[in-house]
């Protein structure tokens, strides 16, 4: 798909590195360029370490250090043969290294920057934010948890959803620069990320003038429009979502579970009839899931097509029968030795081979294969790299990250 595409990928921990894993997924060359001796934050951290081998596989890595003079013109030399630079550094860091989008461009006329930063311009645009603090402030954490206990949600939603706007400014910038051939430099920011994730809340308190209850303190099914749609647990303590959400699926849930009287109900027939039921219905249908054992009622729910879900933990997945059978998983490796079955991108195209996932490179694994590329000598890549190979140089490494 974006075969022809190089990007260099400034980036750590996941918003960065989320980006150039999905561009390097659909066929761009993405080279990771690291800091010499420590590279990504994530990378040596072993709280970190799901993340890293999480985020960064179908990468190559060089190491450079961009604060010493080879190191530097070797960025450089390497920029010039790239179509974009993704970075989530703090604000200015670029700036004060010299490398803000007119001296890129003066080095690469053409090329895309996308910053991923705490803030889009305006009065905050200085200030650094990570995922969580921008789930609190931009109103997600509220929603999620209950009152006076506001909670992340489980996932860094913000940074990969802030990854995959990245995504999309850089392929629109790629389809106006085939146009016009002119470069550009977007911002992507995690706080009106996180703005935008609520917007169905944001509209509805808009509407209303009121302030909407947190998710947990709200017939959520009700709040749809429909009269059954929650979470209930079975006999053997299992759970599992089960949805009724229109008046074919009412129909066959009742006769499924021999709910005559229900059905006999003229009322319940519509959904607005179940919604003004929505108490009462929630009631019978955890008095009957509670009958039930789990590996009986999944079966009986799906035999019938009513919406339902059963609540998996993330090691359930890796057993998942839909995820198995596509063989959406693949065993990746870390650096460090450890490994984990790793989701695809949840995208196939039909004409194309799906996106496959590779292990993340070692520290500067690439560097001196790249280096070559570049039309160094065997003695410039010596001195580029150090007497050890690893890319450290004698000036202080003090390379700034958000």
């Amino acid at each position: 798909m974006l075969d022809a595409i190089r990007v260099l990928e400034l980036g750590h921990i996941v918003a960065g590195p989320t980006a150039g894993l999905i561009l390097a997924a659909l066929g761009a060359d993405v080279i990771k360029v690291e800091r010499p001796g420590s590279g990504d934050q994530a990378r040596f951290s072993r709280g970190n370490q799901g993340y890293f081998l999480a985020f960064n596989g179908n990468k190559r890595s060089i190491a450079l250090d961009l604060k010493a003079p080879r190191g530097r013109e070797a960025f450089e030399r390497l920029l010039r043969t790239a179509d974009v630079l993704i970075d989530n550094y703090g604000p200015g860091v670029l700036e004060r290294m010299d490398l803000g989008y007119d001296a890129l461009q003066r080095i690469k006329p053409g090329l895309l920057h996308c910053g991923i930063k705490g803030f889009l311009p305006g009065p905050y645009d200085q200030r650094n934010l990570l995922d969580e603090p921008a789930q609190m402030m931009g109103g997600l954490a509220y929603m999620t948890g209950p009152p006076g206990m506001p909670l992340r949600a489980g996932a860094s939603v913000v940074d990969l959803t802030g990854a995959m706007f990245s995504v999309i400014g850089i392929l629109a910038a790629l389809l106006r620069r085939g146009r016009d051939g002119e470069g550009n430099d977007m911002r992507v920011g995690l706080f009106e990320t996180a703005v935008f994730l609520v917007s169905q809340h944001i509209a509805k308190a808009g509407i209303s003038g009121e302030v909407p209850a947190p998710m947990t303190e709200r017939g959520v099914g009700q709040d749809l429009g429909w009269g059954i749609y929650r979470v209930f647990e079975t006999r053997d303590r299992r759970h599992v979502f089960i949805g009724v959400t229109s008046d074919v699926q009412w129909e066959a849930y009742c006769k499924e579970f021999g709910l005559a009287d229900l059905w006999a109900e003229e009322a319940l027939r519509n959904n607005a009839g179940r919604r003004a039921e929505f108490a009462r219905l929630t009631r019978r249908t955890e008095e009957l899931v509670r009958t039930l054992e789990f590996r009986d009622i999944v079966p009986r729910l799906e035999s019938v097509n009513i919406p339902h879900a059963p609540i998996n933990t993330p090691t359930d997945l890796f057993e998942h029968p839909h995820l198995k059978q596509r063989g959406h998983m693949t065993e990746l490796t870390a650096p460090d030795g450890t490994s984990s079955p790793l989701p695809g991108l949840p995208v196939e195209f039909r004409h194309s081979e799906p996106p496959r996932r590779t292990d993340p490179p070692l520290l500067g694994e690439h560097t001196v294969s790249l280096l070559r590329e570049l039309g160094y000598s065997e003695e410039e890549i010596s001195a580029i790299t150090g007497p050890d190979g690893s890319g450290r140089s004698s000036s202080k490494e003090n390379q700034e990250n958000t």
